[in-house]
């Protein structure tokens, strides 16, 4: 038996998990500032991958640094979700943030539509 692609498959599957609270608390913590550090470690991973020859751990490598990249979006993406009050804001960073409960001249002019889009 091979057992090769179940263990991509498992470190697949914690790398995702393992990425999702770094995000939320490196945006929580520092806001989407340390976006370049995502960008360098994720193709720094990749470009790894490309050099190790052992096919499973170049494959949690090359996964790992597609979750960095992956990160940079979702740390923009955590941004909005604070704003909309989803998460928790950082009290010190507060003047880093939009507030959407209020609705601004832009928010007002635009289609129904375009908010969807959002």
């Amino acid at each position: 038996m091979y057992f090769t692609g179940i263990i991509i498959a498992l470190a697949t599957f914690v790398t995702i998990g393992f990425w999702h609270p770094i995000v939320v608390k490196v945006e929580y913590r520092w806001g989407t500032r340390p976006w370049t550090v995502f960008l360098l470690l994720g193709l720094g991973s990749i470009a790894g991958a490309l050099f190790i020859p052992n096919t499973i751990l170049s494959a949690v490598c090359g996964v790992f640094g597609a979750s960095a990249l992956w990160g940079i979006g979702e740390l923009f993406k955590q941004k909005r979700r604070v704003e909309k009050g989803w998460f928790p804001m950082n009290p010190r960073r507060k003047n880093d943030y939009h507030d959407l409960s209020t609705p601004t001249a832009d928010s007002i002019t635009q289609s129904p539509e375009k908010e969807l889009q959002r």
